[in-house]
Order: structure tokens, then C-alpha cells, then sequence
């Protein structure tokens, strides 16, 4: 796992409970793949879930992802996840994030994450924010 400037990477090895029947990579094991991407790039940035949610009520929900296939992956293999901010905005950060492997594109994605405090939109926690905007 490193962290850039902008760009956080996380290695993940197919296992085959992320493989279909075909034992290529099932496609909502991708989806898998990306969230740990996600929660790997917070922590790097020095924030965890669970401190979030405990100390200040704030989760992270996905209110739109679309997704890209290319290629297919299989058992055994190591990936790339890279994670990106694309845009932070009032309660919504936009994600945009590659599954590869040895710089083979095989998927891509835009995230789109809403801050939600008792079920309800808030904005991104001032201090998270700050760190995003100094990154985009």
C-alpha cells in the first residue's frame, strides 16, 4: 500500500472465493476489491470507520458506482487497486478507482460516497475535507 500526492495503491491477491464457476474473478468480487481500496485509502489519509462512526457519528455510504470491464483476472493473481479522489463536494466525495494487473487495466470505476450523520446528508468532516482538497 503507498500513498501519493493523489493516488493510493493496495495490492490484493485473488482468492478463490472471489472466483465463479468459470474460476475467473466474479464481477461483484471487483466491487470488493475497490471498497478495501476505499477504506485502505482513508486510513492512509489517517482516519479509520469505526473512529468515525464512534466518536463522530459520521459513515460513508455509496449512493452511485459505475463500473467498467475489461479483462479478466483469475486465482493466484496479485492486483493493483488504485484509489483516487476525483472531487469533493458538500456531503459527496467522488472516487475514481483501477483494478489492474501488471498494468493491465482490468476495471474501472466512479464512486460516488455521501457522509451521512443519523441517516441524514452532512457534509464532509471539515478536517477529512481539508486533506481531500489539498490532494484534488
Amino acid at each position: 500500500m503507498t500513498m501519493s500526492p493523489s493516488i493510493h495503491r493496495l495490492a490484493v491477491r485473488v482468492y478463490y472465493e472471489d472466483t465463479d464457476f468459470s474460476g475467473r474473478v466474479y464481477h461483484a468480487a471487483y466491487i470488493r476489491f475497490m471498497e478495501r481500496g476505499r477504506t485502505e485509502w482513508l486510513r492512509a489519509v489517517g482516519y479509520e470507520h469505526g473512529v468515525l462512526a464512534g466518536e463522530q457519528g459520521v459513515i460513508f455510504v455509496v449512493r452511485r458506482l459505475e463500473i467498467d470491464y475489461f479483462a479478466p483476472a483469475a486465482i493466484d493473481e496479485l492486483l493493483e487497486v488504485e484509489t483516487r479522489v476525483a472531487a469533493v463536494r458538500g456531503a459527496a466525495i467522488e472516487f475514481a478507482q483501477t483494478v489492474s494487473r501488471a498494468g493491465q487495466t482490468l476495471a474501472t470505476a466512479k464512486i460516488l460516497v455521501v457522509s451521512l450523520r443519523n441517516g441524514r446528508p452532512m457534509r464532509v468532516p471539515q478536517e477529512l475535507r481539508a486533506r481531500l482538497e489539498a490532494e484534488t
